[in-house]
């Protein structure tokens, strides 16, 4: 199990702003050490994850240890994402947990297909994202083995959004 003083990250790519306003309420009222970082679009989401365009700066764009992915977006939707990012040898191992608003038998099937580790259908609620946040950081942060990222190997702290 990991040491539960390490912080974690967390990237979320979500395009509609009250969803991400949402999950990160969610993450301020669970009693867990992270760092929550978000994208709007899967275009944006692989410049993250890849340190590229406007995250150049690794320390302002860390590798996460999970990221949690809508599938609509504009530009580049989640399955375009997550599809580039199992296909790169550099981004594959990022757990990937789908947080869509879709329950359609195929877009879950395809996440797996396509290497997720996870599909959650969003709660409409603050309290329902709460318990997903809860159940997340017990199964991702509690119980499942993750790789070092690079802000555990510099020790650094964590910070709320």
């Amino acid at each position: 199990m990991n040491d539960q003083n390490q912080a974690f990250s967390i990237l979320i790519a979500e395009d509609d702003s009250d969803n991400c306003v949402l999950v990160q309420t969610a993450f301020r009222q669970v009693d867990m050490p992270y760092n929550l970082y978000s994208v709007s679009d899967g275009h944006e989401l692989l410049n993250f994850l890849r340190n590229q365009g406007r995250y150049l700066d690794s320390d302002a764009a860390p590798r996460p240890d999970l990221v949690l992915l809508d599938l609509n977006m504009p530009r580049k939707d989640g399955r375009q994402a997550l599809a580039e990012m199992k296909a790169d040898p550099n981004l594959r191992g990022i757990p990937v947990v789908v947080l869509s608003n879709s329950g359609l038998q195929e877009d879950i099937l395809h996440t797996y297909d396509l290497g997720g580790a996870g599909y959650i259908i969003k709660p409409p609620t603050l309290e329902g994202m709460v318990e997903v946040v809860k159940v997340l950081n017990q199964y991702w942060f509690e119980v499942v083995e993750l790789t070092e990222s690079d802000h555990v190997k510099n020790g650094r702290e964590a910070r709320s959004v």
